[in-house]
């Protein structure tokens, strides 16, 4: 019996390029979603690379908070406002 995927909360991944520093968390997270550019900044590659669970943990390891996740509605989950 084939398993039916659980269908994904996190709609939308924005990245403020300001405020990231390179950290490389997210990638370290969820390689599959994110990857850091040539300018050490972090870049969305594949938006659901990574299930829900590893993209917010990816964007709670980021030290400066310069991951926002959205979900289907629009509303802001992550971080929490």
């Amino acid at each position: 019996m084939e398993e039916i995927p659980k269908k994904s909360k996190i709609a939308k991944i924005v990245v403020d390029r300001d405020a990231c520093i390179g950290a490389a968390s997210c990638v370290a997270v969820a390689g599959r979603t994110f990857y850091m550019d040539e300018e050490n900044k972090a870049v969305v590659v594949e938006p659901w690379g990574d299930d829900d669970e590893t993209i917010l943990l990816s964007a709670q390891s980021c030290p400066v908070l310069a991951i926002t996740l959205f979900d289907t509605e629009g509303n802001q989950i992550y971080p929490e406002l």
